[in-house]
């Protein structure tokens, strides 16, 4: 910091520099040698062990801090988790709250150890205040992560345990913490998507609503009687239990419509409700009575085809 004072001023900062330093230096060496010169050996000894008894117990009452601050912190944790539960907190918050008071506990009781030993903890608090904004500033996508975090336990568009869809993958969230949200994708993969991104981007919740749509388009052969196939597909979704009707909030009543004629089908559009839970089941569940139930009825599904008329002169 000198140096870079004195350079403003003179071109020969650096030479004022290294005998400020030396000078320094050689005051400091001369006080030490004069007082070992004037201490009787047999003192400066009995200092000198005195010296490291007190160091040592200064350490050795440092660690015995050190285990039982870590054990409260651990237990605190416990705690923490325990009133959120009871409670009937969500556990996405539950798990961001724990994460950030144990950080908290742990910076301090590092502050308290540090003091413990002896050191100016006060010149070590102004190191760390201008370490961390250098460090917040060379680490801006942390702290964004961090704030998208708080945006996610703010608004809270999802929760543990909903089946969403965003950064262009699909799961289950597990646990949203401090920086970064952690979803099981559904072949079982763990995805850790950033906060930051994920608070700014688009998100599906497919478990946000208790029921949801299932749409299903069926195409038939031209030819075919359309009420005997909206008949037939009726009959299939009437027995299916887990398809809804009106009477349960939020849903309707099955649907079969003739929604387009295509160049070589006819489409029919189904649309049934479900709850959330049952979406995939019921799903997969209707393509497979589909398939097999339209052909009994000899119902034909049409294959691509292009009818080409040959003109003789």
């Amino acid at each position: 910091m000198i140096f870079h004072i004195l350079q403003a001023v003179t071109p020969d900062a650096e030479q004022i520099a290294q005998k400020f330093s030396a000078d320094s230096l050689t005051t400091k060496g001369a006080e030490i040698m004069e007082i070992l010169r004037n201490t009787p050996p047999k003192e400066l000894v009995e200092e000198m062990i005195t010296s490291v008894i007190k160091f040592g117990i200064k350490v050795l009452f440092a660690l015995v801090i050190y285990l039982v601050g870590a054990w409260l912190i651990r237990k605190f944790k416990h705690l923490i988790a325990k009133a959120f539960t009871k409670r009937g907190a969500d556990a996405t918050l539950t798990s961001f709250i724990q994460s950030l008071v144990t950080a908290a506990l742990w910076i301090l009781l590092i502050m308290v150890m540090i003091g413990t030993l002896g050191i100016n903890t006060t010149s070590l608090a102004a190191l760390l205040a201008a370490g961390g904004m250098a460090i917040g500033m060379a680490m801006s996508g942390t702290v964004q992560n961090f704030a998208g975090g708080i945006m996610l336990l703010a608004f809270k568009p999802f929760k543990a345990g909903d089946f969403i869809e965003a950064q262009g993958y699909t799961g289950t969230v597990k646990e949203i913490n401090i920086v970064s949200t952690k979803i099981t994708t559904v072949d079982n993969k763990l995805v850790i998507l950033p906060n930051g991104a994920l608070s700014n981007g688009t998100i599906n919740n497919y478990s946000a609503n208790p029921v949801r749509r299932i749409d299903r388009t069926v195409d038939v052969s031209y030819g075919c009687n359309a009420a005997a196939v909206k008949e037939k597909l009726m009959q299939i979704i009437g027995s299916q239990e887990k398809i809804l009707d009106a009477t349960t909030p939020g849903a309707q009543n099955p649907t079969v419509v003739l929604s387009s004629m295509k160049d070589s089908s006819v489409e029919f559009l189904i649309r049934v409700w479900v709850k959330s839970a049952d979406y995939f089941e019921v799903s997969f569940w209707l393509n497979e009575a589909v398939y097999s139930g339209l052909p009994e009825q000899e119902i034909q599904f049409p294959f691509p085809q292009v009818d080409v008329h040959i003109k003789q002169d």
